[in-house]
């Protein structure tokens, strides 16, 4: 059965038969298009290392934020046609020049190619942990499939209020979709492991990016996640929002978050008992943290 020829691969449920050129929500075909493959110094300490982790842009996205800090490939906008062979080579070049993992970024309506050029690669000698970087928008049944495949998951947990999840991703059921989803994602991987250098080689992070003018919000999120998942996963609380030119049609977000909103998050995480955890300090909201991708590595 080919899943594309009437997708519902992602919770958008489009139904078009992107077999035959037709795109969804995602604004992709049943083509790969990736945009950058190259290691990547700015994820968690235990996902970067020293090394690097083993970046996979995807193009297209099957959430799309009015505020994605990677519009150009969210959109659709920039990237290489490559063949499910290619993204399994890709894999294995990232290994040969020391990639802590594989690290696919908005995967999720590509699932069925990345899961083939696993199973290629791994044939081929690929031996380091696959990392699943995703918005959370995901339907439990789409992560069963990447039970086996992949080591660790690295979810966003965006949204708690339906009411901002419609009005910025056009989505009012985020999170009752997200949450199951990262119920799942724990089953599979159960409670998190690191190796001997504290590099993540099994479990899931949960990352929530606060936006401005939304302290309560993210507070419900981390309680929610605290409270559901203990000690089994890692926290990643992310003050790097950047509003870019997209953003001026939303003049209530188009601003960075204040040091004082993102310190009462943070101090909200550690009064409840978060005790496992990653906050960013200095200047994260920059362009400059966004990567170019103009195809390098593809």
């Amino acid at each position: 059965m080919n899943l594309m020829k009437e997708c519902i691969i992602c919770p958008r449920n489009c139904k078009v038969d992107r077999t035959k050129g037709n795109r969804g929500y995602c604004r992709e075909t049943d083509k790969l298009v990736v945009a950058r493959a190259s290691l990547h110094m700015w994820e968690e300490p235990c996902i970067s290392g020293t090394n690097g982790s083993g970046t996979v842009f995807f193009s297209g996205c099957s959430l799309g934020c009015v505020y994605c800090q990677n519009f150009n490939i969210s959109k659709g906008m920039s990237g290489k046609e490559i063949t499910t062979e290619r993204l399994a080579e890709i894999f294995l070049e990232l290994q040969s020049k020391g990639a802590h993992n594989i690290n696919l970024v908005t995967p999720t309506h590509f699932v069925v190619q990345i899961i083939d050029a696993i199973i290629i690669s791994r044939k081929k000698g690929l031996n380091i942990p696959i990392v699943y970087n995703t918005s959370g928008y995901e339907k439990v049944e789409t992560i069963k499939m990447l039970e086996g495949h992949v080591s660790v998951y690295l979810p966003d947990l965006k949204y708690m209020d339906e009411n901002i999840a419609k009005k910025y991703s056009n989505c009012q059921d985020y999170f009752s979709l997200a949450s199951k989803a990262i119920e799942e994602m724990v089953r599979q991987t159960g409670e998190i492991e690191f190796d001997e250098n504290g590099m993540v080689v099994k479990g899931v992070i949960v990352r929530h990016m606060t936006l401005p003018g939304y302290l309560d919000d993210s507070k419900n999120i981390i309680k929610y996640v605290h409270e559901t998942f203990k000690h089994k996963i890692y926290l990643s609380i992310m003050n790097q929002y950047t509003p870019l030119t997209e953003v001026s049609k939303h003049p209530e977000i188009n601003r960075k978050i204040t040091e004082d909103e993102y310190d009462e998050l943070v101090d909200y995480a550690v009064d409840i008992g978060v005790e496992n955890g990653f906050i960013q300090e200095g200047e994260t909201a920059l362009e400059s943290f966004i990567p170019d991708f103009d195809n390098e590595g593809v």
